[in-house]
């Protein structure tokens, strides 16, 4: 069996993290690669209905312990319906958001334990693992700036946890970066700050040397 690789992108909201993986498929597939593009929360139609209860700013009652259990539904779906598939077929699986995304924001954000997370996450995901991280860092009020321009376009139909207290996000990137100096071989951090054609540039120098 030829194994394939599992890369995510992770980073606060607003960090330009979608648009670095879509850049990056594009690159990969022109080296002749067999990419799948995938999403947390989403990916399949059953994680899209369940990002629609999570992100819709409607639902403000939804308690920290139901937010992370519909996170981890949905990602158990993707896990079995799309990312194990592709990767047994040896494919490249570039996913946006992974099980660091849910240690950042219900962990640090909502301050929810790590074990908790970590039990879930050993149920929904087998254990999976990313090969390479790529966590594209911005400053706060860079973030906040673009993720309101974004809802602005959007119509705000995905704003829930956009629409949190500025402390919030600030705990989240906090507990990014803690991850990153925690496992420093799998994670890589890229200033997202930079034009996009630079940081696709650097994302592909990080690929080129790994994958």
């Amino acid at each position: 069996m030829n194994p394939g690789r599992f890369i995510t992108f992770e980073g606060i909201d607003g960090c330009g993290k979608t648009t670095q993986l879509r850049l990056l498929a594009e690159w990969l597939r022109k080296q002749g690669r067999t990419v799948v593009e995938t999403v947390e929360p989403g990916g399949t139609d059953i994680g899209r209905q369940i990002r629609k209860i999570l992100l819709d700013p409607a639902n403000t009652a939804i308690h920290a312990r139901t937010e992370l259990m519909l996170y981890f539904a949905s990602r158990a779906q993707n896990v079995e319906e799309v990312i194990r598939p592709s990767l047994a077929a040896g494919h490249v699986v570039l996913c946006d958001r992974f099980t660091d995304s849910t240690l950042a924001y219900q962990g640090h954000g909502r301050g929810l334990e790590p074990d908790t997370i970590l039990a879930l996450d050993r149920i929904a995901c087998h254990g999976l693992r990313p090969d390479l991280t790529l966590l594209i860092d911005i400053d706060l009020e860079t973030s906040l700036t673009r993720a309101r321009r974004r809802n602005a376009r959007s119509g705000q139909e995905e704003s829930r946890i956009d629409d949190e207290h500025a402390s919030f996000h600030a705990r989240v990137r906090d507990g990014y970066l803690a991850l990153a100096r925690h496992e420093p071989a799998r994670f890589v951090v890229i200033d997202g700050r930079a034009p996009i054609d630079a940081v696709a540039r650097r994302v592909a120098e990080e690929i080129a040397a790994r994958v």
